[in-house]
């Protein structure tokens, strides 16, 4: 594996949700979005993912995404921009695009719907890394793409110069466990499902792409930051929290109830695209109960950062 600039990186990186009015991106909110992640603590922002509707914005809107999240993060902390696509040719295409804009590594997803073999799988992420221009972390959600990385697959991937890690949102913690002793301390294995953070964290994950730190990213900074000064008094109250906010928004597809929550917290729009539908009705009581009762918690956290910034 070559050198790379997220090289050490740990801890708690959003899956940055996109905001929209009136149809198209709202970019002012956007960068607003982008930039209270950054000041409560998250690690990296990833734009363009499953979180942020990819599949319904256009190639123009997804590098005007990553280049607003370039500009806005300035170095502060690194941009990992979702570009995949079940084409390799237009994956490679999509990488070398978030290269031109300054982005820091690229999330590709395993192919979908077509349903590549392993060796397919292989040679396709073999191709983007060797000629997309950027470091790739592969992205494995087989409930989204009906295919899955085998273990054996991943450890053929990771040997490769530019396969830096693994955003794991496959549920098969066998597997994360296994993949601790099987690849490279550097190889970065990122959890990708909020509702199994602790599991992942103690088969040796180095963080996780989240959802939930959308709403609550203060929060989800300190619960990594407990778990890496071994606080457990600190981490286990923290992550059962987060625990009940992962579950209401699960009550939907993603994203469909976290764009929900962020209408009500950060000002947005709870607009979505179609094939997406807005929450419905009899799930908002649960959601908004879950916000309610974790959001006292999100500002003692974001205050604490801030005093503690404040002093240094």
């Amino acid at each position: 594996m070559r050198p790379h600039r997220l090289q050490g990186l740990r801890g708690s990186m959003v899956a940055l949700v996109t905001p929209f009015k009136d149809g198209d991106i709202d970019e002012v909110a956007f960068v607003r979005l982008c930039e209270r992640q950054i000041r409560s603590g998250s690690s990296a922002l990833v734009p363009c993912g499953t979180t942020g509707e990819a599949p319904t914005l256009t190639h123009e809107e997804q590098r005007r995404l990553i280049d607003l999240a370039v500009q806005t993060a300035r170095g502060r902390v690194p941009v990992i921009a979702g570009a995949g696509s079940n084409c390799t040719a237009t994956t490679i295409q999509m990488v070398r695009d978030a290269a031109d804009l300054g982005a820091d590594a690229a999330l590709c997803i395993v192919p979908y719907y077509n349903r590549p073999s392993q060796e397919g799988l292989f040679q396709h992420f073999d191709a983007v890394q060797a000629n997309g221009g950027l470091p790739i972390l592969l992205y494995d959600v087989p409930k989204r793409t009906g295919t899955a990385l085998e273990l054996e697959t991943i450890i053929r991937l990771s040997a490769l110069n530019n396969v830096i890690g693994l955003k794991d949102a496959s549920g098969d913690l066998a597997r994360a466990h296994r993949l601790r002793y099987s690849v490279a301390s550097a190889f970065l294995r990122f959890c990708g499902d909020d509702s199994l953070l602790a599991a992942h964290l103690a088969c040796g994950s180095h963080g996780c792409i989240s959802v939930a730190a959308n709403v609550v990213p203060a929060l989800c900074a300190a619960t990594h930051e407990a778990w890496a000064a071994g606080d457990s008094n600190r981490f286990v109250p923290l992550n059962e929290m987060l625990s009940e906010l992962s579950t209401a928004l699960s009550l939907e597809s993603n994203p469909i109830p976290v764009k929900w929550a962020m209408a009500r917290i950060a000002n947005i729009s709870r607009e979505l695209r179609l094939p997406m539908t807005p929450l419905p009705e009899c799930f908002e009581r649960q959601l908004s109960v879950a916000i309610q009762r974790i959001l006292p918690v999100e500002e003692q956290a974001s205050s604490d950062r801030h005093r503690i910034a404040a002093v240094a």
